[in-house]
C-alpha cells in the first residue's frame, strides 16, 4: 500500500492519528487557536520517537488556514498579519536585530514559485539602516537561490555562503510543499522552527537547511501548492467508502504527477503577497498602512 505524501506536520499527525484508531501520538502536543480570524492549530513534536514516526524532525509547527480571510476586501491586511502574528512568536518576545530571507524554489515552475514571489514582496533594508531615517527598520537582505538545474550550485551551498557573509540572527526560508489534500492547497500555511528540505513539495528533495546545517535559527514558512497524484486518489476512494486498493491497482497513477489548481498562477501571486508582507510586519516596526506606501 502507498503511503499518503504530506509535507504538513498537521496531517503527517492525522495520520498516524487515524492509523492508531484515534489513540494520541505519545511525544506530540496539539491544541488550537485564532490569530486574526484565522484558525491556527500548533502540533509540537517532543521527543525522537515521535518525530521518527511522523517523519518530521522535533520542534513546533504551526498551520494557519487562511480560508476564512481569502477573497474578502481586506484579505491581503488580514492573512498577512495572521502571518506576521505565528512567524514573531516563533521569532520569539525580543525579535531579531538582523535576517535573511530566502525564497526558495524555481521561479519558471508556477506552483514552485511561491519562495520567489514572496521574497519580491520582502522589504530589504540591509544597505539603508545606516542612514538616520531607517535606523529604526530591522536589516533585512533577501536572496533568492533558483534551484540546481539552473545555478549548477545546491541551494544550500548558496544559502549558507550568504549566511557567512550577511551573518543575521535568523534565516527566514520560504518553499512550496506538499499537501494530502486539495482543500488545504494555497490555502494554508505551516511556519516551523526546524528548517527545511528545499524542493520537498514538488518531489526534488535536497539538503536541509537547519541550524546545525547552517549555524543559525532556521525558521521555514512554506505553502501547499501540490497534492501527489497517488495520495489524492487514495483520498478520493475513501470519502467515497470505498476499501483501500493493492498497491497494484495504483500503478497506473504516476509516482511523479502532481496536481494543483488550475488558476495556480493567480493563487501564488496573491500567496506570494501574502507571506511576504506578512515576513515585513513580523520583522519590521511599520504598520500595514505603512508597509503598502513602502513597498508601493
Amino acid at each position: 500500500m502507498f503511503a499518503k505524501r504530506t509535507d504538513l506536520a498537521l496531517e503527517a499527525h492525522e495520520l498516524r492519528k487515524n492509523a492508531a484508531g484515534g489513540e494520541d501520538l505519545h511525544g506530540v502536543v496539539t491544541h488550537e487557536h485564532q490569530t486574526g480570524g484565522c484558525g491556527a492549530t500548533v502540533v509540537e513534536v517532543t521527543d525522537s520517537a515521535a518525530a521518527k514516526a511522523l517523519g518530521k524532525p522535533m520542534g513546533v509547527y504551526v498551520t494557519l488556514d487562511l480560508r476564512g480571510v481569502l477573497g474578502g476586501a481586506d484579505s491581503l491586511e488580514r492573512a498577512a498579519g495572521a502571518v506576521a502574528a505565528e512567524l514573531r512568536a516563533l521569532l520569539g518576545a525580543a525579535g531579531v536585530k538582523s535576517a535573511l530571507v530566502a525564497g526558495l524554489g524555481n521561479d519558471a515552475m508556477t506552483p514552485d514559485a511561491i519562495g520567489p514571489q514572496a521574497a519580491e514582496h520582502v522589504l530589504v533594508t540591509r544597505h539603508l539602516t545606516r542612514e538616520a531615517s531607517f535606523a529604526s527598520l530591522t536589516p533585512v537582505s533577501v536572496l533568492t537561490p533558483g534551484v540546481l538545474g539552473r545555478t549548477g550550485m545546491e541551494t544550500a551551498e548558496l544559502v549558507r555562503g550568504a549566511v557567512r557573509t550577511v551573518k543575521p540572527d535568523v534565516l527566514i526560508a520560504v518553499d512550496a510543499l506538499a499537501s494530502r489534500s486539495l482543500s488545504r492547497v494555497c490555502a494554508t500555511v505551516q511556519l516551523t522552527d526546524t528548517g527545511i528540505a528545499p524542493g520537498s513539495g514538488v518531489g526534488n528533495r535536497r539538503r536541509a537547511l537547519d541550524r546545525a546545517s547552517l549555524g543559525v535559527p532556521v525558521v521555514a514558512v512554506g505553502v501547499p501548492t501540490v497534492v501527489d497524484a497517488r495520495t489524492l486518489a487514495l483520498d478520493v476512494l475513501e470519502e467515497a467508502g470505498v476499501p483501500a486498493p493493492k498497491a497494484s491497482a495504483l500503478r497506473g497513477v504516476g509516482a511523479e504527477v502532481m496536481v494543483t489548481p488550475r488558476d495556480i498562477d493567480a493563487q501564488i501571486r496573491e500567496l506570494g503577497r501574502i507571506v511576504g508582507y506578512g515576513i515585513d510586519l513580523a520583522l519590521q516596526p511599520l504598520s500595514f498602512a505603512e508597509l503598502c506606501a513602502l513597498m508601493g
